[in-house]
């Protein structure tokens, strides 16, 4: 449903990405991962066609993206991205509902069904009526989450959503409620690429994963040939252990402790 070939951009004089490939197929998730700098949020910027690339072309249901219109395109594909800056004294559900704005003429009702429908996914249906600015930045967050989440809730397949970050300011209970609903959208045909830092959620929670180091992908595939000490030290230079537990199929990655107190 999605690809890109060869895809580059630059930033100024900067070369942020670098011939990066990608392919996801509907209801499959794709973590990309990588330091600082790598080029996570930048490669989900074009993905989106919200940046276009200096070189290379992503495709999308087999079409480039120049030749979507802006309206098809909000239909069938949301993005998150890494910050929010709305300051304005909403409710909830009236944020959410900002996500239904390319589905013009739908009854009202229907928009509040969807609405719900979306909160409840994200696990913020609680926060129904309050007030979108007293929130917490993890409340934000999922709401936010819901928001793009309505947006495409009754496009025609294939879906797509393209999310940066979508765990950072959740607890340790909220990032594995929220991955677990979107692995329940990606098993409804929903495809998803979103970007994460943490390993360990990567290697629980998604299908492949595409590990970026200076703009360039340094390995792609599923995510446990990926999710390798060999390929983890190469990227973040950080000696790591990849770590099995009886009954756990993902286990866990660990560093391993330096010999220094630094």
């Amino acid at each position: 449903m999605l690809r890109a070939c060869g895809l580059g951009l630059l930033r100024g004089t900067r070369k942020v990405l670098d011939e990066v490939d990608l392919r996801l197929d509907a209801g499959r998730m794709l973590a990309v991962l990588g330091p600082n700098g790598a080029g996570k949020s930048s490669l989900l910027r074009v993905l989106s066609g919200e940046w276009p690339p200096s070189t290379g072309q992503v495709r999308f249901m087999d079409r480039p993206l120049a030749q979507w219109s802006s309206l098809a395109l909000a239909r069938q594909r949301a993005l998150l991205a890494q910050t929010e800056s709305l300051r304005f004294g909403f409710r909830v559900e009236e944020v959410v509902a900002m996500g239904r704005l390319p589905w013009t003429g739908q009854p009202p009702v229907a928009v509040e069904h969807i609405c719900a429908q979306a909160l409840t996914m994200a696990g913020v249906a609680d926060l129904h009526g309050r007030i979108y600015t007293e929130l917490s930045a993890g409340e934000r967050a999922r709401v936010q989450l819901a928001r793009v989440v309505a947006q495409i809730w009754d496009a025609p397949a294939p879906r797509l959503l393209l999310l940066d970050e979508p765990t950072a300011s959740l607890d340790l209970a909220h990032q594995h409620q929220v991955l677990t609903a979107l692995k329940g959208l990606a098993r409804l045909g929903v495809g998803i690429v979103l970007v994460l830092h943490d390993l360990n959620l990567a290697l629980r929670y998604v299908d492949e994963a595409l590990l970026l180091a200076g703009g360039r992908v340094h390995s792609q595939g599923p995510v446990d040939e990926v999710l390798t000490p060999p390929n983890i030290e190469a990227v973040y230079g950080i000696a790591v252990d990849r770590l099995q537990h009886a009954g756990d199929p993902h286990g866990w990655i660990a560093p391993r402790p330096r010999g220094g107190p630094f």
